[in-house]
Order: C-alpha cells, then sequence, then structure tokens
C-alpha cells in the first residue's frame, strides 16, 4: 500500500466547529454512507448494469493480459517508426493522456532526446478550436514521419472532427498514397462517423486507420485506463503497472468498513463538508510539478460528475434498475479548483488563509523524487538541504498555515510518483467521485449540461439534423446585448 490519505484535518479538533466535521456529523451520515457502499456494490457486480449505468469503468483494471501485452507491442513498434506521435482529443481523451504524460515521463520530454529514451515526441491537439497552436505543429512535423491517433466516441465532437479532417487532409499532401497507415481511431466499436471513417478507409486497405474500441459503459472522464492505454505504450511506460496500481485501490475503495474505505470516508467527509458547513471549493493542490496535468484531469472528473441540476430518480423497468432526472432541481455540486505547490503559494495562497472560508484544500504529497537535488553549501538555512525535503516542509507549512486559521485540508500522500502508485492515485479519485454521486442522489456518470453549447454551435454552423424543438428554444432565448453596456 504506497497511497495515503491523511484526513485529519477535515475535522472539528483541527478545523474548528464551524468548519470542521464532527464525530456527531460522522453519525449523523452514517446511514447515508452505508446505503451509498451498498447501492454501488450491487450496482458493480451487475455487468448488465455496469454498462447501462455507464459504471464499467470500474472493471478496467481487470482487462485481458492479451490484450494488453498487444497494445504494448503495438505502442512499441509504433514508437520504433515514427519521430512523432500527435493525438487528437478532448475532454477525457486529452486531460487522462495529458495527466499520464506529465506524471509518468521524464519533465522536457519532448524537448531532449535524452529525455524521450529514443521514444517519439508527442503532441496534444484537438482539445480546442484555436487555430494557432495545431498551425504552428504542422509546419513544424514531417508528415511522413508523424503517426496520428484521433480519440472520439462518435467522431462528431466540433474541436477534434476540425483538428481531424486538418490533420488528414496535412497527411494526404505530406505523406502520400498510404497515409492512412499512420492513422489509428480509438472510437466506438459499431457506429458514429469515426467508425465510419475506419471502415471504409479498411476497405480501401487492410493495414490503413487500425483500431481499437472504446468500451460500451464507460463515460471519457473515467476512460483513461481504456482510450489510454495505447499512448502508455508508445512513450514506454508498463500498462500493467498502472492497472496494478488501479486494481490495488480498486480493492481497498470496496471495503464496507467506513474507515478502512479511504474513497467512500473522503466523499463523505467532502460531502458534510458541502452540504453543513458551506465548502463549496475543491482545490488540489499537488506538491509536484509532474501531478499539476493530473490535477487538470480531476477538474473534469468532478465538475462534470456532480454538478448536476437535477436529482436523480432510480426506477425499475422489468426488473432493472434505471436513471432519470427527477422533478426537484438542486444545482449540486462542488467546483474544482486545480492549483500547484509550490508556485500557486505566492499567489491563490493568500485568499486560501485569510480570504472566504468556503474551499476545503486537497495536498498531495511526494515521498522520494527520482531526481532529487541538494542545496550546494551557501553558508545559510538551505545549505545541504534536498529540494525534495524543503517541497515536504513547504506543504507542512501550508497544512499548517490553513489549520490556524480554522480552514481544512487533507494530504494524500505518494510514496514517488510511477506507474503504479499513479494508478492508485487516479482510480482513487475515480471511485471518490462516484461515492460523491451516491451521497449527494445524482447521476455521476452523464454530463447534460455540456450538450447546450454543442448544440447551439451545431445550430448555428446549420449541421444536418438538429432537433426542432433545440432550434426552437436557440431562436426562442437569445442572449440580450443592451448597446449602453458594450463600452
Amino acid at each position: 500500500m504506497s497511497l495515503k490519505i491523511d484526513l485529519n484535518g477535515l475535522f472539528d479538533f483541527n478545523a474548528g466547529n464551524k468548519r470542521g466535521v464532527s464525530e456527531r456529523d460522522l453519525l449523523k451520515y452514517n446511514n447515508k454512507a452505508k446505503a451509498a457502499y451498498s447501492h454501488l456494490s450491487e450496482l458493480f457486480a451487475d455487468k448488465n448494469l455496469r454498462i447501462e449505468l455507464s459504471l464499467e469503468w470500474f472493471k478496467l483494471p481487470e482487462q485481458d493480459s492479451k490484450l494488453i501485452k498487444k497494445i504494448q507491442k503495438l505502442g512499441n513498434e509504433i514508437a520504433g517508426k515514427y519521430d512523432s506521435v500527435l493525438f487528437l482529443g478532448i475532454g477525457g481523451s486529452y486531460l487522462g493522456l495529458k495527466a499520464a504524460q506529465d506524471a509518468l515521463l521524464s519533465p522536457y520530454y519532448n524537448d531532449f532526446a535524452g529525455a524521450r529514451k529514443k521514444r517519439p515526441g508527442i503532441y496534444f491537439e484537438g482539445n480546442n478550436l484555436d487555430p494557432s497552436t495545431l498551425s504552428v505543429l504542422l509546419k513544424n512535423l514531417n508528415p511522413k514521419k508523424t503517426f496520428v491517433v484521433c480519440i472520439s466516441k462518435s467522431g462528431e465532437t466540433s474541436e477534434t472532427k476540425a483538428a481531424f479532417e486538418i490533420t488528414l487532409n496535412w497527411l494526404k499532401k505530406g505523406a502520400g498514397k498510404y497515409y492512412g497507415r499512420q492513422v489509428f481511431a480509438i472510437t466506438d466499436p459499431n457506429s458514429g462517423t469515426l467508425r465510419k471513417k475506419v471502415k471504409e478507409a479498411n476497405c480501401r486497405d487492410a493495414l490503413a486507420f487500425r483500431s481499437l474500441p472504446l468500451l460500451e459503459g464507460v463515460g471519457g472522464r473515467f476512460s483513461e485506463l481504456n482510450m489510454g492505454l495505447l499512448h502508455l505504450a508508445i512513450v514506454g511506460i508498463s500498462i500493467k503497472e498502472v492497472l496494478s496500481g488501479a486494481g490495488a485501490m480498486a480493492k481497498r475503495c470496496m471495503k464496507p468498513d467506513l474507515k478502512q474505505n479511504p474513497a467512500l470516508m473522503y466523499a463523505l467527509l467532502h460531502t458534510i463538508l458541502y452540504r453543513e458547513k458551506g465548502m463549496a471549493l475543491a482545490v488540489l493542490m499537488p506538491f509536484s510539478e509532474q501531478l499539476k496535468s493530473t490535477a487538470d484531469w480531476y477538474i473534469q472528473l468532478l465538475a462534470e460528475s456532480t454538478g448536476k441540476k437535477y436529482e436523480r430518480k432510480v426506477v425499475f423497468k422489468n426488473g432493472a434498475e434505471k436513471w432519470k432526472n427527477g422533478t426537484k432541481i438542486i444545482n449540486a455540486g462542488r467546483t474544482p479548483i486545480s492549483s500547484r505547490g509550490t508556485n500557486d503559494l505566492h499567489s491563490i495562497q493568500q485568499n486560501n488563509v485569510e480570504g472566504e472560508n468556503n474551499k476545503i484544500l486537497t495536498f498531495i504529497k511526494v515521498g522520494r523524487f527520482k531526481n532529487d537535488l541538494v542545496v550546494p553549501d551557501t553558508k545559510d538555512f538551505l545549505a545541504g538541504k534536498r529540494y525534495g525535503a524543503l517541497l515536504s516542509v513547504a506543504q507542512e507549512g501550508t497544512e499548517w498555515a490553513l489549520t490556524r486559521e480554522n480552514r481544512p485540508s487533507c494530504t494524500i500522500a505518494m510514496s514517488e510518483i510511477n506507474a503504479y502508485t499513479w494508478g492508485e492515485l487516479l482510480f482513487f479519485f475515480e471511485m471518490a467521485t462516484a461515492y460523491e454521486g451516491e451521497l449527494l442522489n445524482i447521476n455521476a456518470f452523464n454530463q447534460p449540461g455540456v450538450e447546450s453549447y454543442k448544440n447551439y454551435m451545431y445550430y448555428k454552423l446549420k449541421k444536418p439534423g438538429i432537433k426542432k424543438e433545440i432550434a426552437e428554444e436557440i431562436e426562442a432565448n437569445p442572449v440580450i446585448k443592451k448597446q449602453k453596456y458594450m463600452l
């Protein structure tokens, strides 16, 4: 067990009576915690329900070893043939890969050949509609030595779709007749425009547009251990180690005893602080530059999962559990904020300590760094100190400063950052988010609010097939722009 969760800073004996959780609070919520555990346990045990309710991510650590070896081998083959690999995707299809890249590879991986260890440079696009980055990238990459991986369930998300079409045109012009052999798709196994492209390309050339499936019942933000596996293989990370860490955490987080289940306890304490104490902001602050992108990944995980307008209504149809929106509007969900120590101690920490007391900080502390540094003999208090030790003291000081002002915080301690511990960390947050959804009685596995901006874009861009009611809603509810406020 290499991941430890210290929750002491969330209790009243550190955060004070107004902002800390008491034993009485725990007792009050005890039945809700038991119900959350029991319900998720039942759902996880039923494959049909896991797929129907988008809970199949729970089984990702148990993927077939033969498939993992096949993906690892494929990644090595791609890495040995190409100088650059361009990944196109948005949301979890970008954030999960970027989190893995920054956590598990050398800093400045793309900048120095020695850091890459004969692996290709890795680039991410299709996650924004700003033309600046993609245009510069395509001007400077060699199309004959670039492999392209597009990750999209439907193939219709505007950001990724646009980048993919532009990149395909660039490949076609620069790589020649067999450019399709440099294209890989990770998409729905049966349907969608991207799957259609794969099938059409396969008919022309069996070696073009190879693909892997996005598994049924696995939502984007929970899918790093599905759609991110090829990326891990290409950069030389052991998929088996990542999954082993995730699997170990899955077992820890399925224990019925609240005090032995870190994800359930974490979710419960944060729910109490949110519901009872008004702590609506969730700051994730890793004390590691390598884990900043993991914090960014968590932003999507918590925001999309728990930011919901309606409570969940559980119904049964033909004996099977279904989830619907209830009639009660609750507008639930804590707001996540990504940060990092020690850089942000010189910016938002002032607000954390003395601003409105409405936020909880979760620190991630790393025990050992692979490439630590020692300050030379400067004849002052820093002389002979390891960077890792300085970072540790800074985290302790940050925790102390918050506690001194009755500000709740907690700490996740990693022995070191490696494939196993990173797999543990991701799965811990996924399990904690699932439990938080149960405690809030919401559907933590859909994202209807994301569709509104997409529908507006599709309407304005005249995409075929827009539903009449969507068009009518957009036309009837324009954003009001008064000239006197256009300054």
